[in-house]
């Protein structure tokens, strides 16, 4: 049962990226983004990663993807049609696509994976204080990058969703 869910949630991940990078429209390509963000986070959930996958919800599903949308409603440009990509970048875009798939799946192969022995289950509340900690193997400096991420995505956002300047 995982194996069949593990391959229905990576076909959506495969189908929802390709229109994400394909739609013309920001709305809609930002919805498709949605759907794969979501789609990745049940990934975390399948392989018992709760805590990665909620996160994965929250901030990227959740705070990147509203933070886009709000962008793009208050600059009011909700049917913005993106410029059409010319032929040469698509094969250039597609042709870096197959090398990066060759030298992931070549490191996938080629790395010795063996067997976790020692595996400890790690409770919510530690990963809290170790998130929240700001001693040895703190990790507060990287939770407050989420929230430059999150600005810097709102930025870019409305920098996309403005477009060209039209003359009046």
């Amino acid at each position: 049962m995982e194996t069949i869910l593990f391959y229905i949630l990576s076909a959506l991940i495969v189908v929802f990226s390709i229109a994400s990078v394909s739609s013309r429209k920001i709305l809609r390509a930002v919805t498709y983004l949605l759907f794969v963000l979501i789609a990745i986070s049940g990934i975390y959930f399948l392989v018992d990663y709760s805590f990665l996958g909620a996160v994965q919800l929250t901030v990227y599903g959740g705070g990147v993807i509203v933070l886009i949308i709000f962008s793009v409603l208050l600059v009011h440009h909700i049917e913005l049609e993106l410029e059409v990509t010319p032929i040469k970048r698509k094969i250039i875009a597609g042709l870096i696509s197959v090398v990066g798939l060759g030298i992931t799946l070549w490191a996938i192969y080629t790395f010795p994976f063996t067997n976790a022995t020692n595996y400890k289950s790690i409770e919510v509340a530690d990963i809290g204080r170790k998130l929240l900690g700001y001693g040895d193997g703190g990790f507060i400096l990287p939770f407050e990058v989420i929230s430059v991420l999150l600005l810097a995505v709102m930025v870019g956002a409305i920098v996309i969703a403005k477009g060209k300047k039209l003359n009046e």
